[in-house]
């Protein structure tokens, strides 16, 4: 396998904005039961991809930046009143100098589970279908409640150019059976669509959905999708994150850790 920045494909900056706030999980970027803080798995995987050479968190306090650099890992103190993770990510890129030639991956900052291969997936997939944004879906496994409205679903063009995003079970199989796409909030950018994707005014339809991506379509702005065989899970609640340190546990006496 090559080392991170050492491929000749696409380049990316992994940025991972990280807040000490949360609503269901209060300081669940520091939750650290497995001996690593939430935000240092993800850097650790997201260093991983082939495509990413560099990994940054982007964060709002003192207190998480400490924890990445005694992990070994690069942080930015950004401002705490960010609206939104794009718009934190915006600010890093502007902060660490990205250049244009760079792509910016924005990995969410509380997966510490994912796969660096979906990483690869969305800097190929912007790289190769000339959008300025790109972002994953993965099939919904069988039994999966398609009328949930936390699962967003996706629909594609032929050329995998997203058609639409929506809370809905959309395609509805008037004929037939569908497979339904889940959206995965993992996103990667082109430098120079980053700042002007933060100065976009919300769309009817965004808000109606409550979903941002639909902020880009709504302006215009075509988005790639890099299918990819599975999602991963995040981490939204103290016991999801207590399932994930059982999962995390389990692998390491498998692995004779």
């Amino acid at each position: 396998m090559d080392a991170p920045g050492t491929n000749q494909g696409p380049r990316a900056i992994a940025i991972i904005p990280a807040r000490l706030a949360s609503e269901r999980f209060p300081r669940k970027a520091l939750a650290d039961e497995t001996g690593l803080p939430v935000v240092v798995h993800v850097a650790h995987a997201a260093a991983k991809a082939r495509t990413v050479e560099r990994v940054v968190i982007a964060c709002d306090s003192d207190e998480i930046a400490e924890a990445a650099l005694r992990h070994g890992v690069e942080a930015v103190l950004t401002d705490p009143a960010h609206p939104n993770g794009t718009s934190r990510v915006a600010e890093a890129a502007r902060k660490l100098g990205v250049p244009e030639d760079l792509i910016v991956v924005n990995v969410q900052g509380d997966e510490p589970e994912i796969d660096p291969g979906t990483i690869d997936a969305a800097v190929t997939a912007l790289a190769t279908k000339g959008t300025p944004v790109a972002t994953v879906a993965a099939p919904m496994p069988a039994g999966e409640d398609a009328s949930n409205p936390n699962i967003v679903k996706v629909v594609c063009d032929e050329r995998g150019i997203a058609m639409y995003f929506s809370r809905s079970p959309i395609p509805y199989p008037r004929v037939g059976e569908v497979v339904r796409y889940k959206h995965v909030g993992l996103y990667a950018y082109r430098r120079s669509f980053l700042d002007v994707c933060t100065t976009l005014e919300p769309t009817r339809l965004e808000l109606a959905e409550s979903l941002e991506q639909l902020r880009f379509l709504g302006h215009g702005y075509a988005i790639a999708v890099a299918r990819v065989k599975a999602s991963h899970a995040g981490i939204d609640t103290p016991e999801q994150y207590a399932a994930f340190v059982k999962r995390w546990h389990e692998g390491d006496s498998a692995s004779g850790v």
